[in-house]
């Protein structure tokens, strides 16, 4: 689950940011510092961090919030 997981926030993280903002739980700004530092770990060569990985890191979301915004995600998806 969670490698799947993985697999769908990484290709649509900026959708998931997005709805991360959207319902409140982290702020535009926070957005572009982890997208930022997102860019910076691929530049050095690090590996990939999911940008949900990224805000829990940092304590900006919460377990459930990331699970609240997967369901979401996984519902537009699904829908298109």
């Amino acid at each position: 689950m969670r490698e799947r997981v993985r697999g769908i926030t990484k290709q649509h993280s900026p959708r998931f940011g997005k709805i991360a903002v959207d319902r409140g739980f982290i702020t535009p700004e926070q957005l572009k510092l982890a997208l930022s530092e997102q860019v910076d770990d691929n530049l050095s060569g690090n590996p990939h961090r999911v940008i949900g990985s990224i805000f829990f890191e940092k304590g900006w979301m919460t377990y459930e919030e990331i699970e609240k915004v997967l369901k979401e995600l996984f519902r537009e998806i699904n829908q298109t």
